[in-house]
């Protein structure tokens, strides 16, 4: 829309400084010629905006014309700015409404915040992808978003998982949610219950003209959080307690699949006769399995060891008699 342009305009050149019109033309993606008729709406408009000559010139609006559209104090501002749209906003295709957003904030900023703006950005960067990004691909992701905001039902072809073949099913769509890099479906079924649908795992979808008629008092991230609790409860848990080194603790707890419920009083020990004396901690630990246990506690060699369960000792004991085993027959 004109309207959108000629606010984007007077953004960018608030912003920049000035630009000449080739640089407007391929950043609004627009000729040469329609860039020329934004200006003289502009300027019809009241907006002092004039065109400067020579190789340096271009469009540029009057020193100290200002337009404030946010009215945003430092601190709000630099919070708003202190991360950058990802892979998930592109995927609700907000990324360009981001962007626009803050070229918006930018442009109604004072020099002198909008210095500071630039500051921080150049100095603090928020990345909320994990290390184990997991891409996973979204056909069906723009059509349930639209099914979500029109509150209209959904004729899905949904695999549940495994070998299991995929099946039809009728849902009314409640919400969308993201867990990590992962997307899902909230939607009640003919019993009217909320159930959690992978999106990848949707392997069709048609939109219905049958309104969604929502649950009462249904809370979409109450409802998650509910889900996530009962998720975890049910989870296998493996509980062990283990000596650890203070060169590694810190590491065991990044560590994935494993958690430190609790640490206890030290233990004074040398690791080797000629080596000096430390402090080692006892570590009350929780697994998922005793065989991911025992894959995660080989892992830290000599650095751990395992107090309890004597089942989980023997297992350890085991496959390093045989990777022993192993190396001494190659």
């Amino acid at each position: 829309m004109r309207a959108d342009r000629l606010l984007q305009i007077m953004m960018l050149l608030q912003t920049r400084g000035g630009m000449t019109t080739r640089e407007l033309a391929a950043r609004l993606e627009v000729s040469e010629r329609t860039i020329h008729r934004d200006m003289e709406a502009l300027s019809t408009a009241g907006v002092p905006v004039y065109a400067e000559r020579g190789a340096a010139g271009g469009w540029r609006l009057m020193e100290g014309y200002r337009a404030d559209w946010a009215g945003l104090h430092k601190d709000e501002l630099l919070a708003l700015l202190a991360a950058e749209p990802h892979r998930h906003l592109t995927d609700l295709g907000f990324g360009d409404a981001y962007e626009a957003a803050v070229l918006k904030v930018l442009a109604s900023l004072s020099p002198t915040l909008r210095r500071d703006a630039d500051y921080m950005r150049q100095r603090v960067y928020v990345d909320a992808v994990g290390w184990h990004h997991n891409v996973e691909e979204l056909p069906w992701l723009s059509l349930l978003q639209e099914a979500v905001w029109e509150d209209r039902q959904l004729r899905l072809l949904y695999a549940s998982g495994g070998d299991a073949a995929a099946s039809e099913r009728v849902v009314s769509p409640l919400g969308l949610v993201l867990k990590g890099s992962l997307w899902y479906l909230v939607a009640a079924g003919i019993e009217q219950e909320p159930r959690t649908y992978r999106v990848s795992r949707i392997q069709d979808a048609s939109l219905l003209d049958e309104p969604v008629v929502r649950p009462d008092h249904f809370n979409l991230a109450a409802y998650w959080q509910r889900s996530v609790d009962l998720f975890r409860s049910g989870l296998p848990q493996y509980a062990a307690q283990a000596l650890v080194h203070p060169s590694v603790s810190t590491r065991l707890e990044q560590t994935r699949f494993v958690r430190v419920v609790a640490w206890h009083e030290g233990h004074e020990e040398a690791t080797s006769p000629a080596s000096a004396t430390v402090i080692w901690r006892k570590a009350d630990l929780e697994f998922n399995t005793q065989s991911s246990a025992c894959e995660i506690l080989l892992g830290f060699g000599t650095m751990v060891r395992v107090l309890e369960p004597l089942e989980l000792r023997e297992a350890l004991l085991e496959a390093a008699n045989n990777i022993a085993s192993m190396y001494r027959s190659t």
